[in-house]
């Protein structure tokens, strides 16, 4: 794949070192080429093994699935046609799209379905996102045009984990030529870009998928994702002319932004939500008082300021307003005096020393961890902070393989329901069954109230009992406080004027569907 990288890479090349004298004139970038700065860099491009959103975002340009979100969260089909659901909720048949090919020339059809669903319903290939799919018994191919897949038990947003974007479908000869793991670095999809190269400390670059089924799309020739954690450096390279987009911007200079007569800065609903993580495994927050004081103890409107330039506001409950089936609840009001009270009930009324790292490493985290070791000093819990590389969050918080070894402690990161319902929002991140590494539970919270909750909800068709089930463990999660709920921030992006059909979606994934240039 990569010796067909524009004529290899001269053709990257001759544009980079065009770039430097464009922005030095002015003048925008190459008609027809785009570089979309992002705050951070993917770890993988196989979407099958990754809960980086910002990773989906890019593995998008390369792969689709048989439904996708648009920038709305609405699911409209993609390579499906159409489906059909048994009367018992079991099973499901999908019509497939024909004529689609792969990036190498490969045929979709059912075998490719079967193929890629039944890698990652394989726990022998250790996919992060096995516990998203392994809701299926079966997947059979009926002809070469229709696939059937068999649940283990009615699953109500089956259809919405099939539109997230790691339900994306692989080509068959590339996952033959690569094998499970190097296919991370040799995407083949069906999507409107092909891949070029990725070097991890740089920009994935892809070119136009000449053979997309999609008529007249993409309308750009190439395509770079380019990560770039520092956020001033995103914005003034939005001012130069070096990158036609960024996300997010850096809050504190939205205004200055706002002012280029060849820019748009956009802020747009969000779903994602911000969290302090505890590791109840460990003293001292296997103790529900020093949990709840933490909650007091930050100023959430103080710190929507200070980290997030007021693009953000106090967590309204568990889950943020837009998922479905979210519970809206009074923020928790900053109280110190409070705080220490339930410091000394709890056993510990001069504080403590911990550790508190974050999930990422760009400008906002650190104002964050620097925030919130600010206010925690003033209740007596003198932290020392750490903002995680990509990497170091695999190693340290993701992949750790033992919850009793597990050295995290305090941990600052988002998440958001990227299926769009509360399922997503909450089983990842407080379900016994998620405990890290198996998916995000990396509070290693256990409640049954709150696993039958989940269970009962997910097998049930009535929204009125679906909702009902998602009460009474929002209820149960916001007592225990496993995680206190932050902000919700907003989406804040930047775009040239020139740039078009570039989203970022609610759950801060971004859509490229639409994506064209000005001429």
């Amino acid at each position: 794949m990569q010796q067909s990288s524009f004529s290899s890479s001269s053709r990257w090349l001759s544009a980079l070192l065009g770039l430097a004298a464009l922005a030095a004139s002015g003048t925008a970038l190459a008609a027809r080429d785009v570089v979309l700065a992002i705050g951070y860099q993917p770890e993988t491009l196989d979407p099958y093994n990754t809960n980086s959103t910002i990773t989906t975002a890019v593995t998008k340009s390369f792969y689709e699935g048989l439904f996708q979100f648009d920038k709305d969260l609405k699911i409209r089909n993609v390579l499906a046609e159409s489906h059909d659901m048994s009367k018992d909720g079991l099973v499901y048949t999908f019509r497939l799209r024909t004529g689609v090919k792969f990036h190498d020339g490969t045929d979709f059809d059912a075998h490719a379905v079967k193929l890629t669903l039944d890698r990652v319903l394989n726990r022998e290939n250790k996919l992060l996102r096995h516990n998203q799919f392994n809701r299926m018994a079966r997947v059979e191919v009926l002809n070469a045009d229709t696939v059937r897949i068999t649940l283990k038990e009615p699953f109500g947003p089956f259809i919405n984990s099939l539109a997230h974007a790691s339900a994306a479908m692989i080509s068959p000869a590339a996952l033959k030529k690569w094998g499970n793991k190097d296919i991370a670095f040799h995407p083949v999809g069906t999507g409107p870009f092909e891949f070029v190269e990725w070097k991890q400390t740089d920009a994935v670059k892809a070119k136009k998928f000449d053979g997309y089924w999609k008529k007249g799309y993409p309308k750009i020739d190439t395509l770079a994702w380019k990560p770039v954690p520092e956020n001033n450096t995103r914005a003034a390279m939005l001012q130069t002319g070096e990158a036609d987009f960024a996300f997010p911007i850096p809050y504190e200079q939205a205004q200055l932004l706002k002012a280029s007569n060849k820019l748009e800065v956009v802020a747009s609903p969000s779903i994602m939500m911000r969290f302090l993580a505890f590791n109840m495994l460990h003293k001292p927050y296997d103790n529900p008082k020093v949990r709840e004081a933490i909650g007091y103890a930050i100023n959430k409107e103080a710190l929507a300021k200070v980290a997030f330039g007021g693009y953000a506001f106090p967590a309204q409950g568990v889950l943020p307003q837009g998922v479905q089936f979210a519970e809206k609840m009074a923020p928790i009001p900053y109280d110190v005096k409070k705080a220490r009270e339930l410091l000394k009930e709890g056993g510990y009324p001069d504080g403590f020393e911990s550790v508190l790292w974050s999930s990422s490493n760009n400008t906002s985290s650190q104002k964050v961890l620097q925030f919130v070791q600010q206010q925690l000093a003033q209740v007596g819990i003198r932290l020392q902070v750490q903002a995680l590389e990509v990497g170091q969050r695999a190693e340290m918080v993701d992949a750790w393989p033992d919850p009793k070894t597990a050295k995290v402690r305090m941990y600052y990161s988002g998440w958001s329901s990227s299926t769009g319902e509360a399922d997503w929002g909450l089983r990842p991140l407080f379900a016994s069954e998620s405990w890290a590494p198996k998916l995000n539970n990396m509070s290693f919270y256990k409640s049954e109230v709150v696993d039958q909750a989940l269970a009962k909800a997910l097998t049930t068709v009535d929204a009125k009992e679906k909702a009902a089930l998602y009460k009474i463990a929002q209820d149960e999660i916001r007592k225990d406080l496993p995680r206190v709920p932050l902000l919700t921030d907003q989406n804040l992006s930047a775009h040239s004027k020139r740039l078009s059909g570039v989203h970022v979606m609610p759950d801060a994934n971004i859509n490229i569907d639409a994506i064209a240039v000005a001429h």
